[in-house]
């Protein structure tokens, strides 16, 4: 034994037979930490799920996309209904400490134990209900202003022209398609991004570029949607509704398609559908 109670640098614990070295303990230690390291750094399988989702859900709309008119028909109904489903089906997770873990004189937050209680998504959660409608309705009227600029751009210029199928039929599709549209974006697509990138500025920037690309190859749809994607994930962020937004989006999918030549954007198709285009008018 020495007598500061160390050998050869080894500090030792205990007295006599029963002394044992520190050392062993710090490395069992070091090694107990690295193995939860390990275990930490492999990838969630929440995680795994939302990558998943993702890539099933942006694949099966594009797959419809380029899909002919015919086959296209009949599936659309199964890809909304199987992309709705995803979104559903999806719980929200909240993580709650356990009371009964928590040891005396310790409080609740110093302890890891927690359990996780699951909730399925409500309208609220998805804004459908009227939460954020009143704060966000002046983006109606805003888009409604950019609207009657385009408008009047259009007419100077002289490439306003009348809607390709503008009764009330087609004009209240086109509406409902968009508020699905931003259903998809900021429902299935941003809660997925926002989980998976590191902030919230890196998922609004890829949503908008999915969202974007989704409507390729229209080269001038896929421009202003880029724009829009971005601009409508950012306000949904802020106000929580889709009712708005869809709105809007209708709007200046009317006022894009009578500004802007079909020879360009062809109807506003994408996909197939686009290449496909040959420019023949609907018989009165």
């Amino acid at each position: 034994m020495c007598g500061d109670g160390t050998c050869g640098g080894t500090e030792h614990v205990g007295t006599g037979a029963f002394a044992r070295p520190a050392k062993r303990s710090e490395e069992r230690q070091k090694k107990t930490l690295s193995c939860h390291t390990l275990l930490m750094s492999r990838p969630k399988p929440a995680a795994t799920r939302d990558l998943t989702e993702l890539i099933l859900g942006y694949g099966l709309i594009l797959l419809i996309l380029w899909m002919p008119e015919f086959p296209q028909r009949i599936l659309t109904p199964i890809a909304l209904i199987v992309t709705l489903a995803m979104v559903l089906a999806r719980s929200t997770t909240h993580v709650a400490t356990v009371a009964s873990a928590v040891p005396p004189g310790r409080s609740p937050a110093e302890v890891s134990n927690s359990v996780s209680k699951t909730a399925r998504p409500t309208l609220d959660d998805l804004g459908l209900t009227h939460r954020g409608l009143a704060r966000s309705f002046w983006i109606l009227p805003a888009a409604i202003v950019v609207a009657i600029a385009g408008v009047l751009v259009a007419k100077q210029i002289g490439t306003l022209h009348p809607l390709y199928k503008g009764d009330f039929k087609h004009v209240a599709g086109y509406v409902l398609w968009t508020l699905y549209q931003q259903f998809l974006l900021n429902d299935l697509f941003m809660p997925r991004l926002t989980r998976l990138l590191p902030n919230e500025s890196a998922a609004v920037g890829l949503a908008a570029v999915l969202f974007a690309t989704a409507h390729l190859p229209n080269l001038p749809l896929t421009a202003a949607t880029l724009v829009w994607g971005a601009i409508s994930c950012a306000l949904f962020r802020r106000y929580h509704n889709l009712y708005a937004l869809g709105l809007a989006q209708g709007l200046l999918g009317l006022c894009f398609a009578i500004c802007v030549p079909d020879a360009l954007h062809h109807h506003l198709r994408v996909g197939l559908g686009y290449l496909r285009y040959r420019g023949v008018q609907p018989v009165p």
